[in-house]
């Protein structure tokens, strides 16, 4: 009997996306023949597993779950829309989200790991790509455990959000969820927007005051002077910290009030909020068509 290592767990995996249980025991059944377990692994994943696993996963649905004070929010990846409307699919988001709340995973590692339904959510999750043929992967997920309340608010399942917060009015949390969706501040206030957002903002309205310089320079006009720009410069910033803070926006019920106003006249408090956007951040694969066309004629010629 060959020595089964973690090495060869680890290559057997990467080639098909199995768990590395189903991993070892393929390669335990095969002797350690690594052609061989890919082949057990192709019948018990319907031979699509391996072939989805390096796809890029940019679709997908945002899950959230709460009870008892404690609440998570999932993002689960997909290759297309359609897959992330089937129901085994976000029967799988949900179960994400649900065990986030119950066991509090350390990372997505941890997460994938917990047992569902006699397996773990890894295998679970490997089985649905063998059963629909499409890579989807758990990219990110957020706990929350409050003394307080916990709203949330899906939009069509592709943006979710979730508020910690202190009030009588429940209602008041699931206003503010839907305003986050909608309006999709950076942070909670203006204070805490990340430092490079600022940078960014300040370098860009640096870019657009030295454009209308030159332009006035090219009209024979005066040009303003340093105390005049550094005053503009921060007039810019402020409004963009205005814009991408919580507290600071106009509520979208209600354009008269700020969201601040507006939780001071009812008696509430925002702790926190994570908000989640499907595919945020990743790079979607653009095919050319006009080029996949032209290189499958020039195949056929050459055949």
């Amino acid at each position: 009997m060959a020595a089964i290592t973690a090495a060869m767990v680890g290559e057997l995996r990467g080639k098909t996306d199995a768990p590395m249980m189903e991993c070892k025991k393929a390669l335990t059944e095969a002797d350690g023949d690594m052609a061989r377990a890919e082949e057990i692994l192709r019948v018990k994943l319907g031979g699509k597993a391996s072939k989805a696993s390096s796809r890029i996963t940019a679709e997908g649905v945002v899950a959230t779950f709460i009870a008892n004070g404690v609440g998570a929010l999932v993002e689960v990846n997909s290759e297309t829309d359609f897959v992330a409307k089937n129901d085994d699919f976000l029967a799988l988001a949900n179960n994400a989200a649900r065990l986030v709340a119950e066991h509090n995973p350390a990372d997505v590692a941890a997460l994938l790991a917990l047992p569902l339904d006699g397996k773990t959510l890894d295998e679970v999750r490997a089985a649905l790509i063998g059963k629909i043929g499409e890579n989807m992967s758990i990219r990110r997920f957020q706990r929350f455990e409050t003394t307080g309340k916990l709203a949330s608010y899906l939009h069509g399942a592709r943006i979710g959000v979730i508020v910690d917060f202190d009030g009588a009015d429940e209602q008041v949390g699931k206003d503010v969820a839907m305003h986050i969706a909608a309006m999709k501040p950076v942070s909670l206030s203006s204070e805490q927007v990340p430092a490079e957002l600022i940078e960014k903002e300040r370098s860009v309205a640096k870019l657009k005051a030295e454009e209308d310089a030159a332009k006035a320079a090219a009209e024979g006009k005066a040009a303003q002077s340093p105390e005049i720009l550094a005053k503009r410069l921060e007039g810019s910033v402020q409004k963009f910290l205005k814009e991408v803070s919580l507290l600071n926006q106009a509520f979208v019920k209600n354009d008269k009030q700020s969201i601040e106003q507006m939780l001071k006249e009812k008696a509430t408090t925002v702790k926190a909020f994570t908000m989640y956007v499907v595919g945020e951040g990743i790079e979607k694969k653009q095919d050319d068509f006009a080029a996949e066309v032209a290189a499958q004629m020039a195949a056929s010629k050459g055949a």
